[in-house]
């Protein structure tokens, strides 16, 4: 494929030295993706939400170099401390997205993140880390190249972002992104992510999702094998299909505020995701007991109350809750009195729906 729109010369002289920091949250898909192609292509399109208080802080400094070097130049600090196991991580992004910043190989980069939740827990820390990485360097390039346009900034970060991590090329943008060429979503792109390209009704506005952190510990299977693991899968072609109605399905839904049909696409949506990784050769589960417990809670109550709370599931065991907002204090004492008694030590994440990456 021809991604030239992202390549960009260096024509002017280099700013010396200075820092960037910037944040950008995580995300959850509403309709998965599972499977892919190279490199870091989408087998399906997905749409997800973005999340507002579960994100990483990435602060960028640069200092020109002397002398153009043959290596890329870079520590990184998790959390205030060295962190040598992320390092080949962003040796390979910075392999990937060379050609297209070129800049990478002048300067020397010290690299500080931190999250507002913790490591392996479920939360996509990739997709806010790389997208927040990604962010920080095109704000260099608007240094560089300061006639770059906010929305072919944005365009180009979510390019770079995927090919640190797939689903961070949805965490740039908000409240809704769809990553993923599609024909019933307007300007979609297996390349980057696009905002939602119509209104989104005021039912999903401010919507809750409550993070139950069922099992914090890291997933005995990664999910670049799970994704590996479509290939060849009885049920691929089948899979990806579904996918693709349930994008113009869910369309519909986010722009009528329909919120039964919303529950039964997004619950199917996490379940199928589940069972693509129980059919599999090998197969897997990670799903837990608690996982079950919480899902069987949630319908219970639904069915009880006539609440429009549903739960999604991400490549884990942690179950996402989410709620209308208007919904929100009875939803919470519902979680606390029913389902903290599941999450390890008690432990969960109340969020919504944000915005995407910011400038700090």
């Amino acid at each position: 494929m021809d991604y030239s729109e992202f390549s960009t010369s260096i024509v002017s002289e280099l700013p010396k030295e200075g820092l960037i920091t910037c944040t950008s949250p995580s995300n959850i898909a509403l309709i998965k993706y599972w499977g892919k192609r190279p490199v870091q292509l989408p087998e399906n399109a997905s749409i997800s939400f973005t999340l507002d208080h579960c994100k990483t802080t990435t602060s960028l400094r640069y200092k020109k170099k002397e002398v153009l070097a043959t290596t890329f130049d870079f520590e990184l600090l998790f959390e205030g401390q060295p962190k040598p196991d992320f390092k080949p991580k962003i040796q390979a992004f910075f392999e990937r997205i060379e050609s297209y910043v070129p800049f990478l190989k002048h300067y020397t980069f010290t690299i500080e993140t931190s999250n507002t939740f913790p490591h392996s827990s479920g939360i996509a820390s990739s997709a806010s880390g790389m997208s927040a990485l990604a962010y920080c360097l095109m704000q260099l390039e608007k240094k560089i190249t300061p006639d770059i346009t906010d929305n072919d900034l944005l365009r180009k970060t979510s390019f770079l972002a995927r090919l640190g991590s797939g689903s961070a090329c949805r965490s740039i943008e908000g409240p809704v992104t769809v990553w993923g060429e599609h024909p019933d979503v307007t300007g979609s792109s297996d390349a980057f992510a696009v905002k939602f390209p119509d209104t989104v009704h005021q039912n999903f506005e401010h919507y809750q999702d409550t993070i139950l952190l069922i099992d914090k510990g890291e997933k005995q299977v990664s999910s670049t094998v799970g994704h590996n693991l479509m290939h060849g899968h009885p049920f691929a072609h089948q899979r990806f299909d579904q996918a693709t109605k349930n994008i113009s399905t869910l369309k519909e839904i986010l722009i009528s505020g329909d919120l039964d049909a919303f529950i039964g696409i997004v619950e199917s949506e996490a379940l199928t995701l589940h069972a693509m990784m129980m059919t599999s050769m090998p197969y897997f589960i990670l799903m837990k007991p608690h996982t079950l417990s919480v899902i069987q809670k949630i319908w219970e109550y639904r069915k009880i109350t006539g609440s429009k709370v549903c739960f999604t599931l991400d490549a884990g065991a942690n179950v996402h809750v989410l709620y209308p907002n208007q919904e929100k204090e009875k939803v919470l004492n519902f979680i606390t009195n029913e389902l903290v008694a599941y999450c390890q030590n008690g432990q969960y994440i109340c969020d919504k729906i944000g915005f995407g990456a910011k400038i700090v």
